[in-house]
């Protein structure tokens, strides 16, 4: 079984969860024609299709390919053999994220991430594209979530007596 067909199988059973937890949100006076409940049954149902795209993908190219067969190229051989490590790296990035957005705010905490991402990709440390790189998708991503959709993000609690 490869990676793609594990991970699509989990995904839609993912999907099915969170919608069978979605259908228990209770509607109230507040609601709309959609009600409480539209946006998370709608990003359930697409999850639920990608799960199902990426299963059909993993299909294919198990038809496609014969198990014995040498990978067609260093690239695709090393996504295939991607190691456990890799993944618990950007697992940590996420949790380290998650710890320090209340503290350091949204912006600066995105641009952690992104530049922490980066320079773990293998992008030079020493380069100037990092950090401009970061800093502007941090701004980027919080203009777009308070400015363009008036979602309002953590300042964190070291900025808090200055906002």
């Amino acid at each position: 079984m490869n990676k793609d067909l594990l991970s699509g199988a989990v995904l839609l059973a993912v999907a099915g969860t969170y919608y069978t937890w979605s259908t228990q949100i209770a509607d109230s006076t507040l609601s709309d024609e959609i009600g409480a409940d539209g946006l998370p049954k709608m990003l359930a149902i697409i999850l639920g299709i990608l799960a199902v795209c990426l299963i059909g993908r993993a299909l294919l190219a198990m038809g496609l390919r014969p198990a014995t067969a040498p990978a067609a190229n260093a690239e695709e051989e090393e996504d295939d053999n991607a190691p456990m490590p890799r993944a618990l790296g950007f697992l940590a990035f996420g949790a380290a994220y998650v710890l320090l957005l209340p503290f350091v705010g949204y912006i600066i905490a995105t641009a952690l991430l992104i530049g922490a991402i980066a320079i773990y990709e293998g992008a030079p440390r020493r380069s100037w594209i990092v950090p401009v790189a970061a800093i502007g998708g941090g701004l980027f991503y919080w203009a777009i979530f308070v400015k363009l959709i008036g979602v309002n993000q953590p300042i964190g609690s070291i900025f808090q007596g200055l906002f």
